[in-house]
């Protein structure tokens, strides 16, 4: 019982310390909810069925519309960059792309190359299995994926 006591003590006066130091947690080392939040979400898309169709005058679907509403949520503008999945995520290793969207499943191959959220939602694959859906970030950003699946999961409770 006393060593419970001890690693609460010493794990709250470690958090009152980092909190006196600026060091948040969860961090983003390039700052990229800074960055978004008053700014602007770059977000990629891919064509994919209900997910992101390209359109005339711009972009639709379901993840352009939840990408549209989390960037209001930060009060930011959203610019859109359309493209096959490999060359988005090269595009959000270089840092130039803040999220990529578009119906990606929970088994996509670029789970070493991204930041992968949690399944916000199901879809149903031309083979009739079922899929959870997630959305990419760039590796490390760990307060900006946070910020996103917290909207993720109240969106869905919506």
């Amino acid at each position: 019982m006393l060593s419970r006591r001890i690693t609460g003590s010493l794990a709250a006066s470690l958090a009152l310390l980092l909190a006196g130091c600026g060091i948040q947690i969860p961090a983003d080392p390039d700052g990229t909810l800074e960055h978004v939040r008053g700014g602007t979400l770059r977000a990629g898309v891919s064509p994919n069925g209900e997910w992101a169709r390209v359109e005339e005058g711009g972009v639709a679907g379901t993840d352009v519309e939840r990408l549209r509403a989390f960037a209001a949520s930060l009060d930011a503008d959203v610019e859109f960059t359309v493209g096959s999945e490999e060359a988005l995520v090269r595009t959000l290793k270089d840092g130039d792309l803040d999220v990529v969207a578009a119906g990606i499943t929970d088994t996509t191959p670029w789970t070493t190359d991204a930041g992968v959220t949690r399944p916000y939602a199901e879809a149903m694959l031309p083979d009739g299995s079922n899929a959870s859906i997630v959305m990419l970030v760039p590796l490390g950003e760990n307060a900006f994926l946070s910020r996103l699946e917290t909207f993720l999961v109240e969106e869905d409770a919506r």
